[in-house]
Parts: C-alpha cells; sequence; structure tokens
C-alpha cells in the first residue's frame, strides 16, 4: 500500500514530510523560506528591499561590506627592527618595507621578512691537496650577514648552500696554491686572508645579497700516518719562535743600557777634556804671574816652589822618612798612620799645627832621637806639609 493512500495506517495519511490527517500539503517552498529570511535581514538594517532571486539587495550589501572590512583588517602587519620586508605583487617583487606598522592588500601582495642585522654563521671543511702534493684536513668557519634582502631572496636559489658551495671552492682554490708548512704552521694568516678575498670576490659575482664578517681558520692537520713528525716540526717553529722573542727582549733589554753607558762615558771623556783644558790654561796664567817672580829672586822662588811640591806629596803618604842634620847618616822613620789612629781627638791648644794633621807632641817628644831639636823641627815641618 502507497504511503499517500486514503484509509492506510487506520484511516491517517501520512507522508514523509509530516502531513496527518488526511492534509494534503506538499514539502516546504524554498521561494518562501528564502523570503522570510531576507524579510528578517531587511528589518535588522531598516527598511525592505525587493525580492531579488529570492534574496535581499540590502543583505548582499551587507555581506560584501562586511568582507570588505574584514579583508582591509587583515592586511596590517608590522616589520621588525632587525628585519626589511620584502613585497611581491602577484609573486613579482614589488619593493621593501622599513620596520615597523605596514599595509597590504590581502590576497594580491605578499611579505617576507628578512633579518640583516642576526650574523650567521658556516663551516666548512673536508681534505684537499695542496700544492706539493700532499693532503690536509682543513676546518674554516664563515660568519656573515645579509646586506640586500632583494638579491638574497632572488639572484640564486638558495643563498645560503651557494655560500657553502663558493666556501668550500675557494678554501680548496687556496689550499691547492700554497704548500703544507705554510697550511699548517707559517702561512695560516695569509690563508686566512686570501680565502676571504676570494670568497667575496665569488659573492659579488652571484649578487648573492651577502657580506662576510669575519673567516676564522680553525684547525689543519695532515694525515694521522705522519702526524707525530708533523707535531715534532710545529713544536721545533715553536721553538723557535720563542728564542727568537727572548733574544729580541735581551736586545732591547741590553742594547738601551749599552747605549746610556757610551753617552756616559762621552759625556765624562768631553767633561775630562774641559777640565785637563780649563787646568792647563790655569797652570799656563798661574806661571805668568810666577815668572816675573822667579826672575826678581830666582832662590827664593824655587825654594818655595819646592816646599809646596813637598807639601803635596807628603800629604798623599802615611809613612814619611826624613833624614837627620847631625852627620851621622841616621834616618828617622814616622809612622804617620799609627800615631794618627793613637792620637786623641782632642785639640791641642800650645800649637794648633801639629793637632791639624792628627799629631801628638806628647808622642814625638818621647820618640828616642839622636838630636831632639832636629827631632823638634822634623815634627813641625811635618806637621806643616
Amino acid at each position: 500500500m502507497a504511503w499517500n493512500e486514503p484509509g492506510n495506517n487506520g484511516g491517517q495519511d501520512k507522508d514523509p514530510w509530516g502531513n496527518r490527517g488526511g492534509r494534503d500539503q506538499g514539502p516546504p517552498d524554498l521561494d518562501e523560506v528564502f523570503g522570510k529570511l531576507s524579510r528578517k535581514l531587511s528589518s535588522l538594517f531598516g527598511g525592505k528591499g525587493p525580492s531579488l532571486g529570492g534574496a535581499s539587495a540590502a543583505g548582499v550589501g551587507v555581506i560584501l561590506t562586511a568582507g570588505v572590512v574584514v579583508w582591509g583588517i587583515s592586511g596590517f602587519y608590522t616589520v621588525g627592527e632587525a628585519e626589511r620586508g620584502v613585497v611581491l605583487r602577484f609573486g613579482e617583487f614589488n619593493r621593501i618595507v622599513q620596520p615597523g606598522l605596514n599595509w597590504l592588500p590581502t590576497f594580491v601582495d605578499k611579505v617576507t621578512p628578512v633579518n640583516i642585522e642576526a650574523i650567521r654563521s658556516l663551516r666548512g671543511s673536508g681534505d684537499m691537496l695542496t700544492k706539493d702534493e700532499n693532503v690536509v684536513r682543513v676546518e674554516m668557519d664563515i660568519q656573515y650577514r645579509i646586506s640586500d634582502p632583494e638579491k638574497y631572496l632572488f639572484s640564486v636559489t638558495n643563498a645560503d648552500d651557494s655560500l657553502h658551495q663558493a666556501t668550500d671552492s675557494a678554501l680548496r682554490a687556496v689550499i691547492g696554491d700554497a704548500e703544507m708548512d705554510e697550511a699548517l704552521t707559517k702561512g695560516r694568516q695569509q690563508i686566512r686572508e686570501r680565502t676571504e678575498v676570494e670568497i667575496n670576490r665569488i659573492i659579488e659575482k652571484y649578487n648573492m645579497g651577502l657580506t662576510v664578517v669575519d673567516v676564522n681558520f680553525d684547525t689543519a692537520r695532515p694525515p694521522e700516518q705522519v702526524k707525530d713528525a708533523f707535531d715534532d716540526a710545529i713544536a721545533a717553529r715553536e721553538d723557535e719562535e720563542r728564542f727568537t722573542r727572548e733574544a729580541e727582549a735581551y736586545r732591547n733589554d741590553v742594547l738601551p743600557k749599552a747605549t746610556g753607558s757610551a753617552e756616559r762615558l762621552k759625556k765624562e771623556a768631553l767633561g775630562y777634556k774641559e777640565k785637563t783644558v780649563n787646568e792647563a790654561y790655569g797652570d799656563i796664567a798661574q806661571f805668568e804671574k810666577l815668572l816675573p817672580e822667579y826672575i826678581a829672586a830666582p832662590e827664593v822662588t824655587r825654594n818655595r816652589l819646592y816646599l809646596e811640591t813637598m807639601e803635596k806629596v807628603y800629604a798623599n803618604t802615611s809613612k814619611v822618612l826624613i833624614n837627620s842634620q847631625n852627620g851621622n847618616n841616621s834616618m828617622l822613620y814616622l809612622p804617620l798612620d799609627k800615631l794618627m789612629s793613637q792620637a786623641p781627638q782632642q785639640p791641642n791648644k800650645v800649637n794648633n799645627t801639629p793637632s791639624e794633621y792628627g799629631i801628638n807632641t806628647n808622642t814625638h817628644k818621647n820618640t828616642p832621637m839622636n838630636n831632639t831639636n832636629t827631632n823638634r823641627e822634623s815634627t813641625t815641618r811635618q806637621g806643616r806639609y
């Protein structure tokens, strides 16, 4: 029996739309549903409009307005302080934006932030052949940063990978032009500088938009079979450099002292020269003054010169021999050094002349002599001279 046949189920008609009681009702009209929905939206936004294909024109406008607002808000973005924004319009480079709040049309432009201040590191290593056909293991660290965001993104497929290949190529070219001893010992600094120059040349040639900040030549090792021998060679080279530095330090310490001593001796010699010349001029002047007196009284002048000379001679000796004047060929010996050490350090009020030279007159009086007057005269003369 059909579902809508009269009398079905106790005389009650039933259909899938929920019609009961035999009422002839069909499914809901879709036009009526859309009409009700459009009238509700129109009443919310103040007014009713004519129906257009079952939907209100005002409702469509509201939907479009809301979509435009959402689209506009979604276009705001922020670029960091250390970044630059690379803007693409329909996939083609358009411009570079500066840090801060910016806006772009969504689905039209696309921005890619690029950090241009961060220092990046790249490490290169490998077994390489030197100029003298030896194999060395070389390790190098490259530090770089992005200088041109446009070139970094679009000049090459992968700038970082391209720099890695450029580093390996430059390092192999430099090591291949150097000998093994240079790579292991004294030529490390030159290899580092030449590698940096070669890397910068490749970067400029391919417009990678990168700038090399520093190149560190870490290690260079010989093959394991000859490692011990090369370690001994490196140790010997370091000892040579240390001995050279020590010799230079010794030279820097001794040479200024020797130079100073030479200058001092020169000045002392010049001073002695000036002194001797001045004394000679003084003797000449003294002789010129003494000559008229000598011409006037030769004997007196000769005796006075003799006495003054003896006074200078006896002033520098501690032992004196005096010939007695009694004709018995006896010689008087005066140990002045012992007499000076035994004499009291008190001034003699009777005769100041002997005491000035540390001679005690009482001691001389007690000394055995052949002639008292001769002893007294000799003592007085010695004290004066």
